[in-house]
């Protein structure tokens, strides 16, 4: 939200002096997002920002055809968000967070870190609209990498758990977390579990490796924020959606906790220490 705010005073757009913001919280409930769209729209707000992913755009965009909406999604186009990337059409435009293309990249690294593991494990959360093509994603990497997957699905406290355990009792080497709104709002579970199996998990953004996750690697999360303020405040000085072409990161990052690694007993290769933009020692 900082670097929201930070893109939008520097339009001189200053939340609490010439500009109110109204915030709703879904915190990783899918079903909660219609009614939270249409209480802002019945308000009404003058731009809808929705962040998360597709489930809060896609809530967004069927409760307005006319307020313009911003988002911050993966996979805009096959979601049907907008037409293209470069005509979006409607009232609809943002950033596209690459969250499909970004989980074999991560494979990939797992790969690097831990190079004798012969399976690595892959949850998604099937309530995700992209996890279908997330899963696609992550077997074609393992498929050209000569890895097994092992790809598990979890909506609840209770199947990540039960996640973790099978990976386990299945000798999976590394697991890697697709990306999901609903899997940050159970972050610090996630950690314990990576903690309690001793098991090297990766993560999608620099928040989960910051609080002791092994790996992470995505977007750079406050420069993404910070471009959705952007298309917001030149909303709000008059520009239509329909001439802003959708964005993708600027700035994407791997991020290694060398503390964790090592209190998991793991040397972490030089080579990938030294592609790191960020070493947590």
């Amino acid at each position: 939200m900082a670097g929201f705010r930070q893109s939008l005073a520097e339009m001189s757009l200053v939340e609490g002096e010439n500009l109110a913001i109204e915030y709703r919280w879904a915190r990783g409930d899918y079903e909660r997002l219609p009614a939270l769209a249409a209480d802002l729209v019945d308000k009404p707000v003058r731009v809808l920002a929705t962040v998360g992913g597709e489930p809060s755009a896609l809530a967004a965009k069927a409760a307005t055809s006319t307020i313009p909406i911003v988002f911050s999604t993966g996979n805009p186009v096959q979601a049907g968000l907008v037409e293209s990337y470069n005509r979006p059409g409607g009232n609809v435009t943002g950033i596209d967070i690459m969250s499909t293309e970004i989980e074999a990249k991560r494979i990939g690294l797992l790969h690097d870190l831990l190079p004798q593991a012969t399976t690595i494990g892959f949850l998604v959360n099937p309530a995700y609209s992209p996890a279908e093509a997330q899963q696609q994603a992550v077997e074609e990497a393992a498929h050209e990498l000569k890895l097994q997957v092992l790809i598990r699905s979890a909506n609840s406290d209770g199947e990540i758990e039960k996640a973790f355990e099978t990976m386990v009792h299945q000798h999976t080497g590394a697991l890697a977390i697709g990306t999901a709104p609903f899997f940050d709002t159970r972050r610090a579970r996630l950690l314990a579990l990576q903690s309690q199996h001793r098991l090297p998990t990766a993560y999608s953004f620099r928040e989960y490796a910051a609080a002791g996750g092994v790996m992470s690697y995505g977007p750079d999360t406050v420069d993404a924020y910070r471009q959705v303020g952007l298309y917001v405040g030149r909303i709000l000085k008059g520009e239509k959606p329909v001439d802003l072409p959708v964005m993708r990161p600027t700035k994407f990052e791997l991020i290694i906790n060398l503390n964790t690694a090592k209190a998991l007993g793991l040397t972490v290769p030089l080579l990938l220490l030294a592609q790191a933009d960020e070493v947590i020692e």
